[in-house]
């Protein structure tokens, strides 16, 4: 008899993504969509447990041991990253566990759930051992399973979302209908907090930078899900609309907020469980003005004092919203710049931005005392080295208090990767090769420029940026020589890449 109804595992592949960033410098977050999916299950009334094998620092083989201790009925691995783009690298872990599984605990009923299975279910119905895959977001289907007999195929029909073998055949079913926001709050009511090593996460390095280097008591936090934006470099909408790789439409996905009385509840929760590093990991926190405005007033009341980091449009930030922002604890803005050329963010529906003036609007946020994580991306289509040398004089001159220089990947569930299949480029061939710091690591090639040339050049932009002296020095201004020091110790760790020779 099964000790447990449902564990949800959050797979680990660390050291393969990250290489030696894992040892200090990357963050470890609270896993959200098993949180919030294993909260929805225990509501249901079924006995469940969280695994976050990251946080706990567990390999696949002893994952798969403690999972078969524990003998739950389905074990559902949930595939979901930092941002979007860390899906399907984390598809790494989630892989090897699943083989774990299927070779010593057959009986033991496996689902995938997440970004990448919701984006290629199919493909992952083929290239995985897990006995089903959910197309979607997953409350639905994981309750759907949990009601029936697993092993009978007339039941299996009639769960939503799911991907299921029977005999050589690979079927599927109709999609379970997107959790409307009326009901994000009963579907989605939180995350399991309690059931997760909240002592074991850390917020990214730069992060910590405006609370003294200090990155522990943190965690992530969502009032929104979604993104209302179009961008075809970007994957996020897989699980929130008829995105799967057979069926693309862009013009499914749904943006929806929590009220914002039950993400007060949710912030209570964290103060009073002494979290003082928040991410807002919403894809566009700074959108809807009714709604980030009201939770920034309503944290404003309550003087919890976090220290904020959330995501923004340089489109959609402006200066009357800055005071509020910073009174309520948001201390850095991440600004998805990408381009520091028009027409190629143009080609990637990014935007012209041609009403914005980047630099000013720069200047206006850390005027007001915000700081600003400048998000850049290299080897978009239309990219050549000069309109990338274009992207990185922009970075150099804005001297962001940090900067993410990433390379254009083809992630499933974008549409750039539905234009590589069409081409027939050579995609990564790993799940990790999609990892922008992995060995494995295989950029998109442009127009241009093969993945190499790419690759080579972020690298480059990366030490370029960080070992400037004029970057140097505005960091140790601000924030003190230590930090300035840990940035340098940053620079001496080099990343070993395949596509380059190392």
């Amino acid at each position: 008899m099964s000790k447990l109804d449902v564990i949800f595992v959050h797979p680990n592949a660390s050291k393969k993504i990250y290489q030696d960033l894992n040892k200090k410098y990357s963050a470890i977050e609270t896993p959200l969509w098993a949180g919030l999916l294993a909260n929805r299950a225990r509501l249901d009334g079924y006995d469940t447990k969280i695994i976050d094998c990251e946080a706990e620092n567990i390999d696949s083989q002893s994952a798969a041991k403690k999972i078969g201790a524990l003998s739950p009925k389905l074990a559902v691995i949930v595939v979901y990253g930092q941002q979007p783009s860390a899906s399907t690298q984390n598809m790494e872990g989630a892989s090897v566990l699943c083989d774990m599984l299927h070779e010593h605990y057959p009986n033991i009923k496996t689902l995938l759930v997440g970004l990448h299975p919701s984006a290629v279910s199919r493909k992952t119905m083929q290239m995985e051992k897990a006995n089903f895959v959910c197309q979607g977001e997953g409350p639905k289907t994981i309750s759907g399973l949990l009601e029936i007999d697993m092993d009978d195929k007339e039941q299996l029909k009639t769960v939503p979302g799911l991907w299921y073998r029977d005999e050589e055949l690979i079927k599927c079913n109709t999609p379970a209908p997107i959790i409307t926001q009326e009901n994000l709050h009963i579907e989605l009511p939180g995350v399991a907090w309690d059931m997760l090593p909240m002592e074991k996460y850390r917020t990214s390095n730069w992060h910590a930078m405006s609370n003294n280097g200090d990155r522990s008591a943190f965690a992530s936090i969502y009032t929104s899900l979604g993104c209302p934006f179009q961008c075809s470099f970007c994957c996020i909408n897989a699980p929130f609309g008829n995105n799967n790789l057979e069926n693309w439409n862009y013009g499914r996905n749904k943006f929806r907020f929590w009220d914002t009385d039950f993400i007060m509840e949710e912030f209570k929760k964290l103060h009073d469980m002494g979290i003082k590093n928040v991410k807002i990991a919403d894809e566009m926190f700074v959108y809807n003005k009714k709604h980030f405005l009201e939770i920034c007033h309503r944290l404003i009341e309550k003087e919890y004092n976090f220290n904020i980091w959330a995501y923004a449009r340089i489109d959609t930030v402006k200066k009357e919203y800055l005071k509020v922002l910073k009174d309520a604890g948001v201390n850095w803005l991440a600004l998805g710049i990408e381009s520091g050329n028009a027409e190629v963010r143009k080609d990637v529906v990014k935007g012209k931005f041609t009403d914005v003036n980047i630099r000013t609007l720069v200047e206006e946020i850390q005027s007001a005392g915000i700081n600003i994580i400048g998000n850049y991306i290299f080897g978009l289509p239309e990219d050549d080295i000069g309109s990338m040398q274009d992207t990185l004089d922009l970075a150099i001159d804005l001297n962001c208090e940090f900067s993410n220089f990433y390379c254009t990947m083809a992630y499933p569930g974008s549409k750039l990767y539905l234009d590589a299949m069409a081409n027939e480029e050579q995609l990564p061939e790993s799940y990790v090769g999609y990892s922008q710091h992995s060995y494995e690591s295989k950029p998109l090639p442009t127009k241009h420029l093969t993945s190499a040339e790419v690759l080579g050049f972020r690298d480059d932009a990366f030490l370029k940026y960080y070992k400037n002296p004029k970057y140097l020095d505005m960091v140790e201004n601000n924030f003190g020589i230590s930090i300035r020091e840990e940035i340098e110790k940053m620079t001496e760790i080099k990343l070993k890449r395949k596509i380059l020779g190392d």
